[in-house]
């Protein structure tokens, strides 16, 4: 059923609307997607309300995906309502009166450092612990998205001078400092589970998977959610990268470095983070003031 549904659709589009090849191809990659994340939400191709619409958005936010690609995503699964309204599958839109990413007001969420510390003390027993460890201690510390941390490779790491080199969205490179804590953790997997893992075969990459393959992002991201869980915490890799920031700035960092640690092009973007410090503030202010 929901095979024929995507079918007549694709076809509706290429047909009768006149939409080029290459926009068919990729309304029908990102339906699909949106369909596998309603099959595991047990919610059917027809039936999805409008917070499953939100809760896929977040997903992909979760994900790393940009704002372009969320707003195209949106905009197939809207020309899919509309669609199953023309073939009176439904009488509603669940898309109707959706902001676009470009209209979201992107605060990010950061946790606290002691939930850090918390998040990283579950990380312990398992086989992929040490890895585990040190991408977590890696990510906080540096500031890496969830791509650039799985496609790290060894020759990026500079243990000795405490850095490490970045290939960043548009191929941007930078130098990031890593901490003391973290390099001796990243030294600690190389030594002592790295090579069992890649079985005698050969990796560029820095963190190796149990087949002894570079990770995906999208299973580092639910290694986080997992270790998440165990914490009592609902985290993902953006929310490490906020958190990052945030205690940054809140430690006293200037936004120009903190832009530089984070692959910014625009300081606009980076300037985010004075909003979310401020709120926070504000918020310990009313507390904890005797006249707030």
């Amino acid at each position: 059923m929901e095979t024929a549904l995507l079918e007549g659709f694709l076809t509706y589009l290429s047909v009768e609307r006149g939409r080029a090849a290459n926009t068919v191809i990729s309304y029908e990659r990102d339906l699909r997607k949106f369909g596998l994340f309603l099959q595991n939400e047990s919610r059917g191709f027809v039936t999805f309300d409008k917070g499953e619409i939100i809760n896929f958005i977040g997903l992909l936010r979760n994900e790393d995906y940009t704002s372009a690609s969320i707003a195209r995503m949106l905009s197939a699964i809207r020309s899919f309502c509309r669609y199953l309204i023309l073939e009176k599958l439904r009488r509603e839109d669940p898309s109707e009166n959706l902001q676009t990413p470009a209209r979201w007001e992107r605060l990010p969420k950061a946790i606290s450092v002691d939930d850090v510390r918390r998040l990283l003390e579950v990380i312990e027993g398992g086989e992929l612990a040490l890895r585990d460890l040190a991408m977590l201690e890696l990510m906080y510390a540096s500031g890496l998205r969830v791509s650039e941390l799985v496609t790290l490779r060894v020759e990026d790491v500079n243990l000795e001078a405490g850095f490490v080199r970045v290939i960043g969205k548009g191929s941007r490179e930078r130098v990031v400092p890593v901490s003391e804590g973290t390099i001796d953790n990243i030294r600690k997997y190389i030594k002592q589970l790295r090579m069992s893992l890649l079985k005698g075969k050969e990796s560029p990459y820095l963190f190796i998977s149990l087949r002894g393959t570079s990770l995906t992002r999208q299973r580092f991201w639910q290694t986080i959610k997992g270790y998440g869980r165990r914490a009592g915490l609902n985290v993902s890799p953006h929310v490490i990268r906020h958190s990052f920031a945030t205690h940054l700035l809140e430690g006293g960092a200037d936004l120009r470095s903190i832009q530089k640690m984070l692959g910014h092009s625009d300081i606009s973007t980076t300037q985010i983070y004075t909003k979310v410090t401020s709120d926070r503030l504000k918020k310990v202010y009313e507390k904890y003031h005797p006249r707030a």
